[in-house]
């Protein structure tokens, strides 16, 4: 067997099944089985699905754990050489898992591939190539200050163009030897910033590529932790933001995070103190439209929930309780 390729399933049979139909409409000159990991979604999902495409393996999961748990879950019983991390809510349009693979047989210095995501209309999709574009969004500042953040954070420069340090975890393949060697994803993680997590070990055992002729439509389903109320201040989902402070933990250090969650309480601060004023400078109620400030305050107390167990590293999972969902609660 070539390629395992691993789905998570929850409450998205729909799409699962339209996601499979797509790698046996476009998928050649590859061996491979379908593994679909369900999430409890506690729903006909396995009716759906299997009443389509039998053949696939179905695991069943006892409660939402999420898409690091969820993958290891079918790694243990896959069967291929190769392991293909997909997303439910993906579509393929040519031979793109045999393209990775293909790379990932002839190059046994890469160690993943990932991706390049595309709308439906096949318009290519924004994604962090590397990791400090990432840092300089998590760093709220003015426009002026980005010239500085471009010293502070420069762009890594890699020989081969095809490199990268991150990569789509919708769409990712890695051959077995490979995670031998670097681990299975982190299960602290429930969703989010796992991918970059797992690429940091990856990228000790071999190159992390993206190549443009492997791409795949990422229709982005709609999700109850998807961040809402964007703006240049609310530019985080929480339970993405609370993944994303874990991952910089591992990655960087307890005094990159501090740094972080002073710079966050910070600004929670100061936002609302200069809304007061703009507000009384404009002779209006002081507290009239703190509506932006106090989500991004909600948002930072979630973030402070969770502050020993990441200052300690605490293992376990990361994932926040219903109540402290506040992008739903603001939708």
């Amino acid at each position: 067997m070539d390629v395992s390729i691993i789905i998570i399933n929850y409450k998205s049979a729909t799409l699962t099944v339209n996601c499979i139909s797509s790698i046996k409409k476009f998928t050649q000159d590859v061996t491979y089985e379908v593994i679909v990991v369900d999430n409890d979604s506690q729903d006909t999902s396995e009716n759906i699905v299997k009443s389509v495409h039998p053949e696939i393996v179905w695991v069943a999961s006892t409660y939402n754990s999420g898409f690091s748990r969820g993958n290891n879950q079918g790694m243990e019983v896959a069967k291929g050489n190769y392991f293909l991390l997909l997303n439910a809510d993906t579509l393929l349009f040519d031979n793109s898992i045999f393209k990775a693979w293909q790379k990932l047989e002839a190059n046994p210095d890469i160690s993943a591939i990932g991706g390049i995501q595309v709308t439906a209309d096949l318009v290519k999709m924004p994604y962090f190539r590397n990791r400090n574009e990432f840092l300089k969004f998590l760093i709220i500042a003015p426009n002026s200050l980005n010239k500085y953040l471009e010293k502070i954070f420069p762009e890594p420069q890699f020989e081969d163009p095809n490199q990268s340090e991150l990569c789509c975890g919708a769409f990712m393949l890695i051959s077995r030897k490979t995670i031998e060697k670097a681990g299975k994803m982190d299960e602290d993680f429930f969703m989010y910033a796992e991918d970059f997590e797992w690429a940091g070990r990856l990228r000790k055992v071999g190159k992390i590529c993206c190549f443009e002729e492997i791409k795949f439509i990422h229709l982005e389903k709609d999700s109850p932790f998807r961040r809402t109320n964007i703006s240049p201040i609310n530019r985080f989902g929480t339970q993405m933001q609370v993944s994303n402070l874990l991952w910089i933990r591992k990655e960087y250090g307890l005094a990159f995070y501090l740094l972080l969650i002073f710079h966050y309480t910070s600004l929670a601060t100061f936002f609302y103190l200069w809304k007061i004023s703009v507000n009384i400078s404009k002779l209006r109620n002081p507290f009239f439209e703190l509506r932006s400030q106090k989500i991004f305050a909600l948002k930072t107390l979630v973030f402070l929930k969770f502050f020993w167990k990441t200052v300690f590293k605490v293992k376990g999972f990361y994932k926040i309780e219903a109540n402290d969902n506040i992008d739903l609660r603001f939708r």
